[in-house]
């Protein structure tokens, strides 16, 4: 089992891949939290040139309350995350991870089923990606 979704991305910018990706986050009901450049933090933090890769933490409220009430520790999965990295042919992928792989360690039949819901909204996302 893969523990996450990607599609690449043709003929579209890095910039481009961000705000399209944070576009069908919103559609899904998704609000972006946090955006970590990596590329930028390993050149300030270590000095290293890495390719350009940006992590966007997304939350859905609704779901994030639900998932909280029925199991308080689950917060170290959230946010969602989603990646958008720049390949060195070009291509821009969009990755997200699989909720139902995130949770499967956690023994709770209440997050089983909103991994379910959840997982169909983060696929919508990276399928309606263009």
């Amino acid at each position: 089992m893969s523990y996450y979704f990607s599609k690449i991305l043709g003929n579209i910018s890095f910039d481009e891949a961000i705000a399209l990706t944070t576009a069908e986050l919103k559609k899904e009901g998704f609000g972006v939290l946090t955006e970590i450049s990596i590329d930028k933090t390993l050149k300030n933090k270590i000095d290293v040139d890495f390719k350009k890769y940006t992590i966007l933490g997304a939350c859905n409220p609704q779901f994030a309350y639900e998932a909280l009430k029925s199991e308080d520790k689950i917060g170290v999965f959230l946010p969602c995350n989603f990646i958008v990295e720049a390949h060195e042919n070009g291509d821009i992928e969009v990755s997200a991870v699989d909720p139902i792989a995130a949770m499967n360690s956690v023994e709770n039949e209440k997050l089983g089923k909103l991994a379910i819901e959840i997982q169909a909204k983060v696929k919508r996302v990276i399928d309606n990606l263009k």
